[in-house]
């Protein structure tokens, strides 16, 4: 698996934002989306195109387009927080959900929803995830999706533990998987440290 952690001074500023406590659920959000916008450029660099001619104003030219856009797949419910700035950027995509909460006293995930295809004929699909703690649920998401004859499969994270870092690594589930940060470690409540909290939390409240 390729891991790409994205380097950059903007990045790094939002998600300071995104760590500190004090921070409001409103900045939360628009951190999340705005860094979860330029995660998404770095993850589609390889996208595929091919030549079209058009006509500006003054002349004619030739250009791209992306040929076949990836399927979408946020994982439920935190996912939903990357998803807005995925759809701007490809408006064609089609979107799947998979729906995993996590079990509190063993961290294991439990599964409440799929919508992927059953056949996804070698698209290429970006797994959306703002965590990538002990690894379960993303997991546990792309042991659905290997199972649905995918193209290459990118996943997506605002954040990362190490811990969950190796899991995904050793399931060769993942091609490569683009990030913000990976932290330093995992508590003893699987929360990443030094983190962010919890993000679906911190993205839709607890209610």
């Amino acid at each position: 698996m390729d891991t790409l952690v994205v380097d950059h001074p903007l990045a790094a500023q939002l998600l300071t934002r995104m760590r500190d406590e004090r921070t409001d659920r409103a900045v939360f959000r628009q951190a999340a989306d705005e860094l979860a916008l330029m995660l998404v450029y770095e993850a589609t660099r390889a996208l595929a195109t091919e030549p079209v001619t058009i006509r500006t104003p003054l002349t004619e030219t030739s250009g791209v387009r992306v040929t076949r856009p990836p399927m979408v797949v946020p994982v439920l419910r935190a996912g939903l927080g990357m998803l807005g700035p995925v759809l701007r950027l490809l408006p064609g995509s089609d979107t799947g959900f998979i729906g995993v909460a996590r079990d509190e006293s063993t961290h294991e995930p439990v599964p409440y929803m799929n919508s992927v295809p059953d056949d996804l004929d070698g698209r290429d699909v970006l797994v959306l995830d703002p965590m990538l703690a002990t690894g379960g649920s993303m997991v546990f998401a792309c042991e659905q999706l290997a199972a649905r004859n995918p193209g290459t499969v990118t996943a997506v994270c605002i954040l990362a533990a190490p811990e969950g870092v190796d899991r995904l690594d050793s399931t060769g589930l993942v091609d490569r998987l683009v990030t913000a940060s990976v932290d330093e470690h995992l508590n003893e409540d699987a929360f990443i440290v030094p983190g962010l909290g919890d993000a679906g939390d911190r993205l839709f409240g607890t209610a």
